[in-house]
């Protein structure tokens, strides 16, 4: 793969000299004095949207405040980790941060209610529904918060997992994201230094990387190693991980199980991101779904939170990897306060775009409490297609599990996503039985044919069920993209000395795609 080379050691101190080569940039906003009217229509107004879309504000402030990340539920709500304290609480000050969700009951488009689903949180930041309420992340804490009474609002805090790191607030754990295999994927950054307690003895990440978590069995292992401070996860439609960096100057990083990137301690070698002297990025999308144009499906979204923009990015295949090229940005702004910092596509098909709505964002240069620091706006934006239907937001609700299958073939990966979900909560046995029968009939002459077979080899893994067959079938399909999943899903089934597997990676080691050896 051509983005993997050997670095020289300096590298690092070579990072640090970025303050001696862009002073004028890294003090900036010491001087700052463009504090703009907080009127959400005055920062609507100065967006430049890309041609045949247009925004909207779905929520803003007082409603919410410092949205940190955002993700949607399988009803269509917009769970939000909100921080006011951030980036430092005060001395005598009570932690009141929130977890929030935001509600369109009419579905058009603008978010009628919120309301508040925890408080008494220390700058949270993460959240992501599942398994009966809300994994979210607290300073060194996962939690699961969950409401046992049904009046709205979490009545039972349990910790998950503890021990990692808090040495810095913009580097805690973060990024929460559900995989295509039912696990939970979290991100840490350089300065956090972690040492997590599990059943299967303590798992350490110093610096950043990226941790892939089974809630069910408490197995928490290191997907890859390294980048400074990479607020952005996502899996495309192949299962294949990218991730971004705020903090990095290489755009899009490609991420692989076992990959090393630039902070790993003690790494010689490591891979290098998709655009070099690319700004820093924050947050990561994928777009799918048949609102949409065709052309922008696929595409990568993350967040140019410095320079008020949200980006574009194109992948095409390269050798084990991949090459990526920017395209024009689905939304601008002149606006000093607008800070897009999480992406993420709605049930509706639209993207959403949570605004940390801040003139000063820097940490080093500019005092914690500076009283320019805003604490309590936030806003929402919804941007859609022009002249294109929205998606029909599903009802998952009582949905019986061959109804959740036949979900799996839909073109959105939230819809899928979610269905594979709801699936992991079912039992097991009866979620096998009537895959055998949902995979039986799948059209072969389909071109989405072995798609659909992929995805449920995935619900497979979820539910924790190995199908050696499928997994046999799927490992010498003619696509290497299918191959390669395959070969990922192996790797987790496999045990020691169990040799179906081991043929498994044999075959892979050989493949003719060098995706699929790496």
């Amino acid at each position: 793969m051509k983005s993997i080379r050997s670095r020289i050691s300096e590298r690092l101190p070579c990072l640090a000299c970025l303050a001696l080569c862009f002073p004028t940039l890294l003090y900036a906003q010491r001087d700052l004095q463009d504090i703009p009217d907080p009127d959400p229509e005055i920062e609507r107004s100065s967006f430049i949207v890309a041609d045949g879309f247009e925004v909207n504000l779905y929520a803003a402030d007082p409603l919410i405040a410092k949205p940190i990340q955002m993700n949607f539920d399988a009803e269509g709500r917009l769970w939000v980790a909100s921080s006011s304290v951030y980036p430092q609480i005060m001395p005598g000050q009570p932690a009141d941060d929130k977890i929030l969700i935001l509600e369109d009951k009419d579905q058009d488009g603008t978010a009628e209610t919120t309301s508040v689903f925890a408080d008494g949180l220390l700058i949270p930041t993460g959240v992501i529904p599942g398994d009966g309420g809300a994994y979210v992340v607290n300073s060194t804490e996962l939690l699961h918060l969950s409401d046992t009474d049904n009046d709205g609002k979490a009545d039972r805090r349990k910790i998950v997992l503890s021990g990692f790191g808090t040495e810095d607030t913009h580097h805690l754990l973060h990024t929460l994201r559900w995989g295509h295999d039912g696990c939970l994927y979290m991100n840490q950054s350089i300065y956090i230094h972690s040492h997590v307690e599990t059943p299967y003895g303590v798992k350490r990440l110093n610096g950043g990387g990226i941790w892939r978590f089974r809630p069910e069995t408490l197995e928490l292992d290191v997907l890859s190693y390294g980048l400074v401070n990479p607020w952005g996860h996502h899996f495309d439609a192949w299962g294949q991980s990218f991730a971004t960096d705020g903090a990095g100057r290489e755009g899009i990083n490609y991420v692989f199980p076992g990959s090393v990137f630039v902070t790993a301690p003690g790494a010689e070698r490591f891979v290098s991101g998709l655009n070099p002297g690319s700004p820093k990025h924050c947050g990561l999308e994928v777009v799918s779904g048949r609102h949409l144009p065709d052309d922008w499906q696929g595409s990568l979204l993350t967040n140019d939170f410095r320079a008020h923009r949200v980006c574009r990015f194109v992948l095409s295949e390269d050798g084990s990897g991949y090459a990526s090229r920017q395209e024009v940005e689905p939304i601008k702004s002149t606006h000093v306060a607008f800070r897009p910092i999480d992406v993420k596509m709605g049930p509706d098909g639209a993207i959403y775009i949570a605004d940390w709505y801040n003139p000063i964002i820097q940490h080093g240069e500019v005092d914690f409490r500076d009283s320019r620091r805003d604490h309590v706006h936030g806003r929402i934006w919804r941007v859609t297609a022009k002249n294109r239907p929205l998606v029909k937001r599903p009802n998952f609700k009582g949905a019986s599990i061959a109804k959740l299958l036949d979900v799996l073939k839909e073109p959105e990966e939230w819809n899928r996503t979610h269905a594979k979900l709801l699936l992991k909560a079912r039992d097991a046995d009866d979620v096998e039985t009537s895959l055998q029968s949902w995979t039986a009939r799948l059209d072969p002459d389909s071109p989405l044919f072995n798609h659909h077979l992929l995805e449920a080899l995935w619900v497979h893994q979820a539910i924790g069920r190995p199908n050696v067959r499928l997994l046999r079938g799927l490992s010498q399909s003619l696509d290497h993209r299918v191959r390669s999943a395959a070969i990922r899903v192996a790797v987790d089934w496999m045990v020691d000395g169990d040799t179906q597997y081991q043929h498994f990676m044999g075959a892979g080691i050989r493949d003719e795609h060098p995706r699929v050896r790496l």
